[in-house]
């Protein structure tokens, strides 16, 4: 028995390292991965972010968070996992950090210890000392556990997806709003991860020890573990009321252009898709635009006008990337109502990206934990002048409501504005009154919120006939020459 167990060993050895092709179905192992798979720790080529041809000095100055990215992929094909690792490395970059190599391990689930597997952790803290990296960080979210676990092998600093996407909305955040929320999502995200080295968070000190009243004084007391618990705890329960206080202040301006039956158009998608470039291009907003992933954390809401004269409002929106953090889905939903509550969404997609269908999908899986699945979509396909034209084509065929633009170029942004006039919501009551003079303020808001077919100025008033929103007709009816028809 012993020698038939040692003689499958050797053949199996043997066909490994000579690479002989077994017959027939002997390859086949289920649904299991290839030996070969399982076996390797692929290096993913050209992740590299590091800087060359520079002085001792000047990299002194320059010196990042030098990182080692890793992953485990468990379906798909290997092309979707290095674009997931690609897109790990530009947020990596974005927070500040220099890639130095990227690792994929092929494995079912990942592993519940050490993430990547005992002996994987062990080639990854070989890396990690070939490469003189200081942080690995992982293509998931990690459980505190996995967390600890692979620090004790690889002996540097792990963090995870989230805490990496986290990390850049705390450097990008610029308004009151906008920091309260991502600290309420960095907290959120903390609570669960205290952790003390040694000893260091199991120290009691009594309610007066701390104070210095020394000998007589002490008591059991907390520790500094619970301490701090019980101190993010504060800090979230603040953060959530002065949230709601933005919420209030932001749902009274809401109701504010709804009475006036302004129509809404959120801009919506995947990290720099190109929202805000497009913002700028529709009304000249001069919002911050930049070549990195979440450069906007603020929303900005501008006016615009339909060729015909209609006013809306523009909405850019947070962008959103695949995995979002639900600590941050959460932080921003009142920010993200934006969307749900608009008349029309305009949800933009990097055209030139490797997998703008998995963009695609990835924000509208945001949209439905924010309730916005039921806005009137169109897909707005970007970069349309860097994107392959067969992928373009492709877009706007499986899409139904879709427009290809590009912002930078401003190709194709006319067609998009006579969609979005098309799409908006119209007046649909028909009016003809007599304003008198002194109620200029309604015929200042015919000429804004409504479709004038014709105007006369007469010596009683100014006679106009419009289409008009119910809101305005039911403060027009008492200047009203003929009854209103729908």
């Amino acid at each position: 028995m012993i020698d038939r167990v040692l003689s499958r060993r050797a053949q199996a050895l043997a066909d490994r390292d000579g690479f002989l092709e077994p017959a027939g179905d002997i390859d086949y192992d289920g649904d299991q991965f290839d030996r070969e798979e399982r076996s390797a720790l692929r290096r993913v080529q050209g992740l590299s972010t590091e800087l060359e041809d520079i002085t001792e000095v000047e990299y002194r100055q320059l010196r990042l968070e030098r990182v080692v990215l890793a992953a485990v992929w468990s379906d798909g094909t290997v092309a979707d996992a290095e674009n997931s690792l690609r897109e790990l490395a530009a947020l990596a970059e974005t927070a500040g950090s220099e890639v130095l190599a990227g690792v994929l391990q092929r494995r079912q689930t990942p592993d519940p210890s050490t993430y990547l597997g005992s002996g994987k952790a062990q080639e990854l803290k070989e890396i990690v000392v070939a490469e003189g990296a200081d942080t690995v960080v992982c293509d998931t979210e990690l459980a505190p556990s996995q967390r600890r676990a692979l620090e004790d092998v690889v002996k540097v600093k792990v963090i995870d997806r989230t805490a990496l996407i986290l990390d850049i909305f705390a450097q990008h955040a610029k308004s009151r709003e906008g920091k309260a929320q991502v600290e309420l999502a960095q907290l959120q995200y903390l609570l669960p991860r205290l952790r003390g080295w040694g000893e260091s968070m199991s120290r009691q000190a009594g309610g007066q020890a701390a104070g210095g009243q020394g000998m007589g004084s002490r008591g059991p007391g907390e520790t500094k573990i619970e301490l701090d618990r019980r101190r993010i705890n504060s800090r979230i329960a603040k953060l959530k009321r002065e949230l709601a206080g933005m919420k209030t202040h932001r749902d009274t301006r809401r109701a504010a252009r709804a009475h006036h039956e302004v129509p809404a158009v959120a801009i919506a998608g995947y990290t720099n898709a190109g929202k805000s470039t497009l913002l700028n291009r529709l009304t000249h907003a001069g919002v911050l635009v930049d070549n990195q992933l979440f450069a906007t954390l603020d929303t900005t809401v501008r006016r615009a006008e339909t060729p015909d004269g209609r006013e809306y409002t523009l909405t850019d929106t947070v962008g959103f990337v695949r995995a979002l953090p639900h600590q941050l889905v959460e932080a921003f939903r009142s920010t993200l109502e934006e969307v749900a509550d608009a008349d029309l969404l305009l949800h933009v997609v990097d055209g030139s990206h490797p997998d703008p269908e998995g963009q695609i999908s990835a924000v509208r899986a945001v949209l439905a934990d924010v309730d916005a699945t039921d806005v009137k979509e169109v897909v707005v396909v970007n970069k349309a002048d860097a994107a392959d034209p067969e992928v373009v084509d492709r877009i706007l065929r499986h899409e139904r409501h879709s427009i290809a633009v590009s912002a930078r170029t401003g190709a194709g942004v006319e067609e998009l504005l006579q969609l979005v006039a098309d799409e908006l919501p119209k007046p649909d009551i028909d009016v003809e009154v007599l304003v008198p003079y002194s109620r200029g303020d309604l015929v200042s808001r015919l000429h804004d919120e409504a479709e004038i077919v014709s105007e006369e100025h007469l010596g009683q008033g100014t006679l106009v006939v419009a289409r008009v929103h119910g809101d305005l007709a039911a403060e027009l009816t008492p200047f009203a020459t003929t009854p209103a028809a729908g």
